[in-house]
């Protein structure tokens, strides 16, 4: 029989018959120790309510109860019993001839509950001598599980090593830990593999001879003894930690692109490596079980992820019906970490995928620290077919990823990663995204509205192209009069509602809306600026300050002073404010605000107020503007003449930043209108010839193909549908929208769900808990009364975010919720979209509510009675 053969199945094909084992675990921290004293007196108090207190003296451990049964995924089954020792290592280590005791006597007592097999996990390195002396003193079969632990860890850095490409005989590994059970074991495997190693040891007075007795001679040349992690070679970046002290490793020491394989516990790397430094940090010794496994009846969700080898070897034994004593003493048999190895796998638990700190750690996390490697030319190191290669082995989408999480904004990165958002696309045209892989996507964000014309117009790429060939300049706007820019605001008041005299350019929205408080200020000598509630204008400080969303506003307070915030569509409440304001600042649609229309007549009357009060009316076109709301402008379906406009986002038809805010010369003249006060309000960028170009082809496309038209026939032709495809499912709240500005508003109303769960639990588990709850501090019954209404309220929120992923992922259609209400999915397509994508869509939709339709919409699915 070969090492990797297995060896006799003893009962593993029984599956009339268990095996019984028992498990001692330890807390690894304080924090996790008092978890387990939290779940001891909630234990004995349950006890206690349902008449059944504890014989006095019953100290120590605590039964866990996650492993009654476990089926394997070759039919084999086991029982078994998990009990914690309520205390740390360290601090059963202060006290080792109590410790021993109380090991012993736990032992002792899952043997008379039935227990043939015992597994001591963490408290063989308690007691000392590996787990023999609780085999004598026990008298029943125990193992330590160091043999899967060291299968695992070999296993897991294994397959990082595959995944970079890497020779052993060039890749140098740093093994922390040796010469324990565990460290010495890995080292031998890895030798055995023809990886040179250091080996960080504590020597004090042995010499290398007796360090090195337990290792191969033939291997001893490839290998250095060091006595710090610091000392090891310059080379070196993949580390496997197995010592019993714990907290060795400080990531901040290590070189970028380190792998640690952390078998120890307590954890050699205690903390989290930072975002951006490129170590990872593999959680080390753990196997996780497949679908095949089945951990108690099955009918609730298990913990079968990310077990310890020392429990899973404990179980896979009870699985096999061998209840022997495996893995004991210092020195492991490596056929045997081998033969458990691979009788793991047959009853479906593998040490792939990885995690690190809990976490998944996916393949392409893995893969970024290429760059940092020494790739050879072995088939597991080409990359995948289809995918352009850089030059430090990643393709295009693996360094994007990387780059962006390392340096642009980590926590968005992961949120991506999470939901599947992760995408990286390398084409765009019309409605449609293409990936780096080739899938194709449609697109129903469009840049938030900055894509009006679509991607790349070729109209407006054209113009672009023989702006840069004829060597135009483009920043001379502080030294001449700009060409392009000077046209392009000609243009644009000639067709703005009111006919403006002045056009302001900039690069961003946020940056017109600046502009516009600042002319409004200026030029009436007023301070006072109003806007609505639900508002959404930028995020620079100013327009903050008039955005009515206290989540983006608090964590920036204070903002500027004497601004006031008004109901949106409330005429009363403007009309109580605006006399001595400078400004009412309004959205003609609130997007950001889930596609809220206004009203009829609200901005019409709104301002007159402003007329009448003296006080500029500002209207923020940024997403509105440019035909996306079936007019060119939205202030022309109500005849709306405003003192301010602001445009952004499309206006160059999404290939070049630039904003616009447009007034009237009164207002203008009297904030600029001398040469002292001129340039008080100025923009670097903002008026260059480039973008002004971008802009111009941008309103020759708007009117040349007529899409203010095309979309308000296309809008009002996807929303018909869309309203009779939702119309049987109780979730959707709503379709609205004008033009190709459309909304789902779901009905995110989990209210009452945590509460009838906890009342679930109270009444089904033994004893009065109910009586026990009355108990519970009055602060602390309204802090899980927040913490529920919170729960409920992501609930309601995940219903949008699952339906815009399951467009994503079934349906190849991008969509996403608003700034400011989460359970409002935005659809907001470019204006070229066609009836045929619009199809498209409604029939993803209706895909995905049919998916999500819950036992309130059960009607959906039946057909109409007669």
């Amino acid at each position: 029989m070969s090492p990797d053969t297995p060896g006799p199945a003893g009962r593993s094909q029984d599956t009339g018959s268990t095996t019984a084992f028992g498990f001692l675990a330890h807390p690894i921290s304080p924090g996790h120790r008092n978890q387990i004293r939290g779940l001891d007196l909630f234990s004995r108090l349950l006890d206690e309510h349902r008449d059944a207190p504890r014989p006095p003296g019953t100290r120590y451990s605590l039964p866990v109860p996650l492993f009654e049964t476990v089926t394997s995924a070759t039919g084999a089954r086991c029982s078994g019993e998990v009990r914690y020792l309520p205390y740390t290592a360290d601090q059963m280590l202060r006290r080792p001839a109590t410790a021993r005791s109380m090991v012993a006597a736990e032992a002792a007592g899952l043997r008379d509950r039935g227990a043939r097999l015992v597994g001591l996990g963490g408290a063989t390195s308690i007691v000392g001598d590996r787990g023999l002396w609780t085999a004598r003193e026990v008298g029943v079969p125990v193992t330590s599980g160091n043999s899967l632990t060291v299968y695992a860890a070999h296993r897991e850095l294994l397959h990082v090593v595959r995944l970079l490409g890497l020779a052993p005989e060039r890749t140098r590994v740093a093994v922390v830990g040796y010469p324990g059970s565990i460290g010495l074991a890995v080292a031998k495997l890895l030798l055995e593999d023809g990886f040179p190693l250091d080996l960080v040891c504590r020597r004090g007075s042995r010499s290398p001879h007796a360090l090195l007795r337990h290792l191969d001679a033939a291997h001893h040349d490839r290998v250095r003894l060091v006595d710090d992690i610091g000392q090891c070679s310059e080379e070196t970046r993949l580390f496997v930690c197995a010592s019993s002290a714990g907290g060795l490793v400080d990531p901040e020491r290590l070189r970028p692109g380190s792998v640690v394989v952390d078998v120890a516990l307590p954890r050699d790397v205690a903390a989290r490596p930072r975002d951006g430094h490129d170590v990872l940090v593999v959680d080390g010794g753990l196997v996780s079980a497949g679908d095949g496994v089945t951990v108690g009846g099955g009918s609730l969700p298990s913990p079968t992820q990310q077990l310890n080898g020392c429990l899973a070897e404990t179980v896979v034994l009870a699985l096999e019906g061998r209840a022997e004593s495996f893995s004991l003493g210092r020195e492991l048999d490596l056929g045997r970490v081998r033969a458990i190895g691979a009788l793991a796998v047959r009853h479906g638990f593998a040490p792939v995928p990885l995690a690190s700190f809990g976490r998944p750690v996916a393949d392409e996390e893995i893969l970024r620290l290429a760059r940092y490697f020494r790739r050879t030319d072995a088939p597991s190191a080409a990359p995948r077919p289809g995918a352009a290669a850089s030059a430090e082995g990643e393709d295009t989408a693996q360094a994007t990823r990387r780059h962006f999480r390392n340096r642009v904004n980590p926590p968005m990165a992961r949120l991506f990663e999470a939901h599947g958002m992760d995408r990286v696309f390398t084409h765009g045209a019309g409605c449609t995204l293409t990936t780096t892989d080739g899938t194709e996507y449609l697109d129903f964000v469009a840049g938030y509205g900055c894509l009006n014309l679509g991607h790349n117009h070729p109209a407006v790429t054209e113009r672009l192209r023989h702006f840069l060939d004829r060597g135009t300049p483009t920043f001379v706007q502080y030294v001449s009069m700009p060409l392009h820019t000077a046209e392009l605001a000609e243009r644009l008041s000639s067709v703005a509602p009111g006919r403006p005299e002045r056009v302001f350019f900039s690069n961003s929205g946020t940056e017109a809306v600046e502009a516009a408080l600042k002319v409004a200020r200026a030029g009436t000598g007023r301070t006072r600026l109003v806007h609505t509630d639900n508002s959404y204008h930028g995020k620079t400080l100013g327009a903050l300050s008039v955005t009515g969303r206290a989540r983006h506003r608090t964590p920036f307070e204070p903002l500027l002073p004497d601004t006031v915030s008004v109901p949106y569509g409330d005429l009363d409440a403007l009309r109580a404010v605006i006399d001595g304001a400078a400004a009412f600042i309004v959205e003609p649609v609130q997007g950001e605000g889930g596609v809220v229309l206004p009203p009829e007549g609200y901005l019409k009357q709104a301002r007159e107020l402003c007329r009448r009060a003296g006080a500029a009316f500002v209207l923020d076109e940024i997403q509105t503007g440019l035909g996306r709301t079936g007019a060119l402008f939205a202030a022309d379906h109500d005849g709306l003449d405003p003192d301010v406009l602001c445009l952004a986002k499309s206006l160059s038809g999404g290939l070049v930043p630039i904003a616009a805010t447009l007034c009237g010369g009164d207002l203008w003249d009297a904030a600029y209108g001398s040469t002292d006060r001129s340039m008080l309000h100025s923009s670097t960028f903002g008026g260059g010839n480039f973008a002004a170009a971008a802009g111009l082809a941008t309103l020759d496309v708007l009117a040349d193909e007529d899409l203010p038209r095309r979309a308000r026939e296309v809008g009002e032709y996807l929303r018909r549908a869309l309203r009779k495809t939702c119309e049987p499912y109780r979730f959707v709240r709503e379709v609205r929208g004008i033009g190709l500005m459309t909304a789902i508003e779901f009905d995110g109303d989990f209210s009452g769900a945590v509460r009838s769960m906890a009342d679930e639990l109270l009444t089904r588990l033994p004893g009065d808990l109910h009586t026990l709850a009355d108990w519970l501090p009055e602060d602390l019954r309204s802090a899980l009364s927040r913490a529920g209404s919170a729960l409920e309220s992501t609930m309601g929120d995940l219903m949008c975010l699952r339906f815009v992923g399951g467009l994503a992922r079934d349906h190849r259609i991008l969509t996403f919720v608003t700034a400011n209400r989460n359970r409002v999915m935005r659809i907001q397509p470019p204006l070229v979209l066609t009836t045929a994508e619009a199809d498209r869509f409604v029939t993803g939709v209706e895909a995905v509510c049919r998916d999500l339709a819950l036992h309130s919409d059960l009607e959906a699915w039946l057909p109409p009675e007669v």
